[in-house]
This record gives C-alpha cells, sequence and structure tokens, in this order.
C-alpha cells in the first residue's frame, strides 16, 4: 500500500461517516434552533426545555435511518476487507 492509496482510504472513511452523522447533525441543529428560538420568544431559559426535544428528535433519527445507515458501513467495510484479500495475493 502506498501513500496515495492510504490517503484515498482515510478520505473514503471520512466522508462515509460525514454522510452516516449528517442528518443526525442536522436535526439536532434545527431543533436546537427552534428550541432557542421559542425560548428567546418566550423569556422561558429552561435548559431541559432545550435537552429533551433534541434527544428525542436524534433518537427517531437514528430508528429511521439506523438500519440504512449501518448497511452503507457494512458495504464499505466489506470493500475494506475485499481490498485486504487483494492485496494479501
Amino acid at each position: 500500500m502506498n501513500v496515495s492509496m492510504a490517503a484515498a482510504l482515510m478520505r473514503d472513511a471520512l466522508i462515509h461517516t460525514a454522510v452516516v452523522s449528517a442528518p443526525i447533525l442536522f436535526v439536532s441543529l434545527i431543533v436546537g434552533l427552534i428550541i432557542g428560538i421559542v425560548q428567546t420568544t418566550t423569556s422561558v431559559q429552561e435548559q431541559t426545555l432545550s435537552f429533551v426535544p433534541k434527544l428525542i428528535a436524534i433518537f427517531l433519527v437514528i430508528l429511521l435511518l439506523g438500519i440504512p445507515g449501518l448497511a452503507y458501513l457494512g458495504e464499505y467495510t466489506r470493500q475494506l476487507f475485499m481490498l485486504i484479500v487483494d492485496a494479501t495475493r
């Protein structure tokens, strides 16, 4: 394995990680923004009011996208193992 191949593998790993984690982070950002706006307009500064809805939203996103995300990462892992097998020949 040369340096360019290792760099390509690292780039692909980061891209796959970003693709799987982006929906979770995006939903957390949107829910936090909405809750922040509601807290500002109502002058309610309760910390759990921000935490609990984000936790529920993240849980729902993981329930909806967890299986496809794991399948996506599983396929990438199979590709890595095939590269290992090909490199040992």
